[in-house]
């Protein structure tokens, strides 16, 4: 006859064991989302659609630094550095990628950096800057081109 003594031992072991593997993920979870917390949204501001530069300061630098190297004061809430955007071409066979950074810029992208915060899709939020005299976009592809020319005047040499 078998003995089925050590079955119900192993049956509390499992489920000890996934117990605690359920309260790291939890905890690591709970942290993760404190962690995002600390980021302040605050409402898109008026910038000048003509100046890569200052749309660059006022909506990037937050998390890609003054300098684009991924260090900006928001940094710090990320699981991984933001992007360095001033090496997009040197990583990209010296080819600036203006078609994928405008992409991004339209449409956003799931970067495990942030976590569970995504990035802004700039597309939407320079739309909502266009008055109503707008309707064709112009200020928001212009914007859009704008802060890509920008991005690209900083790549690495």
């Amino acid at each position: 006859m078998k003995d089925t003594r050590a079955i119900p031992s192993r049956v509390n072991l499992s489920a000890l064991l996934f117990a605690v593997l359920a309260a790291i993920v939890l905890v690591f979870l709970a942290a993760a989302q404190e962690k995002s917390i600390n980021v302040k949204t605050v409402p898109i501001t008026y910038t000048n659609p003509g100046s890569g530069s200052e749309m660059y300061t006022v909506y990037c630098a937050v998390c890609h630094g003054a300098t684009g190297i991924g260090n900006g004061p928001a940094a710090t809430v990320f699981t991984k550095s933001p992007t360095n955007l001033t090496m997009l071409a040197r990583n990209n066979n010296g080819k600036y990628p203006t078609e994928h950074v405008y992409a991004v810029l339209k449409f956003g992208t799931p970067v495990p950096a942030h976590g569970n915060i995504q990035m802004p899709v700039w597309n939407t939020l320079f739309r909502s800057l266009n008055s109503s005299a707008e309707p064709d976009d112009h200020a928001t592809k212009l914007r859009m081109n704008n802060l890509v020319d920008y991005i690209q005047s900083i790549q690495a040499k």
